[in-house]
């Protein structure tokens, strides 16, 4: 700290400032924001204007350029959050921790409807054309920001030499409710606006990304599940082409999106819920952003009222009903990886994968958690439909040390992200386009005594270099540096490359359905040729 005298005579420590960037240009208008040990971060920069009034549930607009210079030294405001349970209200010490890593109960006090902020991280406002690492975040289509300690890529900015942006969108009823067949042609699309977002701050990243030191011509779009879902569908999106040029979808593949008939009975109860007719719009405009929220949660709870198949908490149903991208055919022309991969993104390297024991996050607050008999597991298999038993007795083979607890969560955990994560690989590689490359993590975190295992989200801090921020969850080193120096390495390879070799793993070759070439992450990784083929049999039915 530099040193001083002040008027008495005496040297006192000087309060150090921060460092304050040049002012960058953009489409948005001027933005300046801080220097943080050698990474100029601006946060909060508008790309949108904001959705609210007449603009509530239409096609994202560019905003009027702003003619002084806006201030981005912090976060823009999330998205309208609809969360539940643990995620929003955590319970216990442990949760309480882990609420600092995935902040959603912080955000439900100031969630907002004016949200089309993102924010980039750069190690030099030059001209050196760094890769674009763009990620998008998690929490179904419901919750989530891009303002999360665990999604803060400062780090990898500066350790990667890397330009990194994340960015909040429209979630939740604001972003995936359809009024088309309600309230009239000019809302056909509004079913898919929280995707038109994301179209629209890759246009700004490509209008914008040179001034920051990127390039616009190499840019990565990642997101972990509901974020993994996410990419999935901008693959699929003709608005999209051209904005990406690599794509990383983790523990979320997008195969399927919902269709207009059960996304219109959910308006409707919607509608019902708040005494509005159809038609009605102006009313619907007017109604607060809290009251909306509550009487979704209302609907909702309607809908599913009666469906008592075994889910992960959080989770909408299947069928369609709640508020998710829909086929509109305006925005959204087709399923994202069904019956194969998208003509639109033939040219898009992928990376596909998912965690070993993903459904733990979700699990461990149940009171049956830890303590299931073998009984319990044959009373609770049924709930896991005709797929549970076949999932249960190849799992045991597979990992004889798994109690029932654990036994359970894996069955599960299969069904929730590695039939689809396999599916969407084989359908890539069939297009016989730009490879895939496969991946699986088994490395379990030490935290809470091993509870979790290798949970849902556990690539996250290592692959965004965000884990020395967020200990409670990834755990000390020396393992979670290792993790972060092989995931980080391989990601960042893959961004700048399209092919995710790195010194720190062995070679990884691309995906197909003879080998079925997988990287298995640990603290020695591997490749491993059809990981748990019979899981995958079950999963795929195969």
């Amino acid at each position: 700290m530099r040193k001083e005298e002040t008027t008495a005579g005496h040297r006192a420590d000087r309060i150090e400032l921060p460092e304050i960037t040049r002012i960058i240009d953009t489409t948005s208008g001027p933005v300046r924001g801080l220097v943080n040990e050698g990474v100029h971060s601006f946060k909060g920069i508008r790309y949108g204007a904001a959705p609210v009034g007449p603009l509530r549930w239409m096609a994202p607009q560019r905003p009027a350029p702003s003619k002084v210079v806006q201030d981005c030294s912090d976060y823009g405001a999330p998205a309208m959050q609809m969360a539940s349970g643990a995620t929003a209200a955590p319970a216990g010490d442990y949760g309480m921790l882990m609420a600092r890593v995935f902040t959603t109960p912080s955000e439900l006090k100031i969630q907002n409807e004016d949200c089309l902020f993102l924010n980039v991280w750069t190690p030099a406002t030059d001209n050196q054309k760094r890769p674009v690492m763009f990620w998008i975040h998690g929490g179904i289509f419901a919750y989530g920001s891009g303002g999360q300690p665990v999604y803060c890529m400062e780090d990898l900015a500066r350790d990667h030499n890397v330009v990194a942006v994340n960015v909040n969108h429209r979630l939740n009823v604001f972003g995936y409710l359809h009024l088309g067949d309600l309230m009239g042609d000019g809302y056909k699309s509004s079913g898919t606006a929280g995707m038109q977002d994301l179209v629209l701050a890759l246009q700004w990243v490509r209008d914008n990304i040179a001034n920051f030191g990127g390039d616009p011509d190499n840019v990565t779009i990642m997101g972990q599940s509901g974020g993994g879902a996410k990419v999935s569908i901008l693959m699929s999106m003709d608005s999209a082409k051209g904005l990406f040029h690599k794509a990383s979808i983790q523990s979320g593949p997008g195969l399927v999106v919902g269709r207009r008939e059960p996304a219109t009975a959910a308006a409707k109860a919607l509608l019902d819920e708040l005494g509005i007719q159809p038609g009605d719009i102006r009313s619907l405009q007017g109604v607060p952003a809290q009251t909306i929220i509550a009487a979704a949660f209302a609907a909702d709870a309607k809908n599913s009222a009666g469906y008592t198949r075994a889910r992960v908490p959080g989770m909408r149903r299947p069928g369609g009903i709640g508020y998710i991208p829909i086929i509109d055919d305006v925005a959204i022309t087709r399923d994202p990886f069904t019956p194969d991969a998208p003509a639109v993104s033939r040219d898009v390297p992928v990376l596909v994968g998912y965690v070993k024991d993903e459904v733990t996050i979700f699990t461990a607050g149940e009171p049956w958690f830890g303590k299931m008999s073998e009984a319990d597991l044959e009373q609770r298999i049924a709930m896991l439909g005709p797929m549970g038993k076949p999932l249960i007795d190849a799992w045991r083979k597979i990992r004889p040390d798994y109690s029932p607890t654990y036994l359970f969560t894996a069955a599960m955990s299969a069904m929730f992200a590695m039939g689809g994560s396999i599916a969407l690989a084989e359908r890539k590689a069939a297009q016989a386009g730009a490879p895939a490359y496969m991946w699986y993590l088994t490395w379990e975190t030490p935290v809470a005594g091993g509870l979790f295992k290798t949970p849902h989200t556990m690539e996250i801090p290592f692959m965004l270099d965000s884990y020395r921020r967020v200990r409670a969850f990834a755990g000390p080193d020396p393992g979670a540096a290792r993790m972060h120096q092989q995931i980080a390495g391989a990601w960042v390879a893959f961004a700048r490359t399209g092919k995710p070799d790195c010194p720190e793993i062995p070679h990884w070759p691309p995906y197909d359905a003879a080998k079925r070439s997988t990287m298995v992450f640990d603290l020695e990784s591997q490749v491993v040729n059809d990981p748990n083929s019979e899981v995958r049999k079950i999963t795929l039915g195969a």
